[in-house]
């Protein structure tokens, strides 16, 4: 794909690659991604802002067919997939200097090849001139890398924030504005990238807003045309109440264990808390992550299988404990057939995760009455935890 104009001079110039399914080995793509490159061409000097996956270098490259001189390469962040590419870019315009933040520079090196000579360490709040254009620097740690960095062109109110506001999301058309299903892939994305660290980075967004900005470039994703909106998102995601909402994961090998959870869901809405109810074997990850900015309760539901836990109830627990989102309170449910110990130890799962535990529900084998009436109790339980925060009236 050719480049694209954002405006007058600033030009996408990156990789679409639709056809990725999974980004770190772990996190769904249904929509793909891509690895945004631009270009900024100032009255006396050209910025590359960003690279690419190694593999993807010639796709990059025909993108920039025609541009005979950079000057600076701009690296935000020293992850592959945006700094990759720097050696090479580096070789084919030898003239080109590498700007960064000093942070930035020491990951660099030791990820890849680049000479001490063509490196030029920038402060924060420190500003490169490429004539009529400038480039502040800003330095955001922790989104999600610890030397990662923003920067801003004021004469074009235009923010570079690397992954900080991104998406997993390969367009047909460059800008975002208001279509949901960027919004979509950009809640699971801060939840499966940026959530962890969100109680440290939410003052980077604080900076953020206070610059005038019309466009909003990220590493991955669409360019965000209308910027309020992803900013207004991140404030609810980073800063919002949990909703009167209970998110039930299950995972039931013969059918006890389902049954638990769909008589759960059906007292809880009896008692007006919203239920997403989902089956941890089929539901994907990214769906899943997305409800995590919403839910005020967690119930982990599960199996018992050859003497401990499911393992798909597992490693949904051990996404919880490292995610970390904002739900007030967790539950566990579940059934076994002779040993109820690993059920009983379930919330154990939780150790970082600062979580109130409400309670738990173990059938042995199919749920009998005394089984449904704990199960109501739980939802008494529940309901009477949302109307207390304020989330249910």
């Amino acid at each position: 794909m050719s480049k694209v104009a954002i405006k007058e001079d600033i030009f996408w110039v990156g990789v679409k690659d639709p056809d990725r399914a999974v980004f770190d080995g772990l996190l769904p793509l249904p929509q793909g991604t891509t690895y945004n490159a631009y270009l900024v061409v100032g009255s006396e000097k050209t910025a590359l802002f960003d690279t690419c996956e190694p593999e993807f270098l010639d796709e990059l490259l025909a993108n920039l067919e025609g541009v005979d001189k950079i000057d600076y390469i701009v690296s935000h962040h020293a992850e592959q997939d945006h700094s990759g590419s720097i050696p090479h870019l580096l070789e084919k315009y030898p003239e080109a200097t590498l700007l960064c933040l000093k942070q930035n520079k020491a990951m660099l090196q030791s990820l890849m090849t680049i000479p001490e000579d063509r490196i030029q360490v920038v402060d924060d709040e420190g500003e490169v001139s490429l004539g009529n254009k400038t480039i502040r620097f800003m330095f955001c740690p922790w989104v999600h890398w610890p030397e990662t960095a923003v920067t801003y062109i004021p004469e074009d109110k235009i923010l570079f924030p690397c992954d900080f506001l991104g998406s997993h999301y390969s367009w047909d058309h460059i800008f975002a504005g208001d279509e949901p299903i960027v919004y979509k892939g950009a809640k699971e994305y801060y939840v499966q990238i940026m959530m962890l660290y969100s109680k440290m980075t939410a003052k980077h967004l604080d900076r953020i807003r206070k610059l005038d900005i019309e466009y909003i470039c990220p590493s991955h994703g669409a360019v965000y045309d209308k910027p309020q909106i992803i900013l207004d998102l991140y404030e609810k995601w980073m800063r919002g109440e949990p909703e009167n909402m209970a998110l039930i994961g299950y995972v039931s090998a013969h059918g006890s264990t389902k049954i638990m959870a769909e008589y759960l869901k059906e007292g809880l809405e009896k008692r007006g808390v919203n239920v997403e109810l989902h089956d941890l074997v089929t539901v994907p990850l990214n769906e899943l992550a997305g409800l995590l900015t919403d839910a005020a309760t967690i119930v982990l539901g599960s199996s018992v299988i050859m003497a401990a836990l499911h393992p798909v109830a597992v490693n949904t627990a051990f996404l919880l404990d490292r995610l970390k989102p904002k739900t007030k309170f967790a539950a566990v449910i579940g059934s076994y057939g002779w040993s109820p110990g690993p059920l009983k130890k379930a919330a154990e799962l939780f150790p970082s995760w600062k979580v109130e535990v409400v309670g738990a529900v173990i059938a042995k084998g199919h749920p009998g009455a005394e089984t449904l009436a704990e199960l109501d109790a739980l939802a008494d339980t529940i309901a009477a935890k949302h109307r207390e925060a304020g989330l249910l009236e």
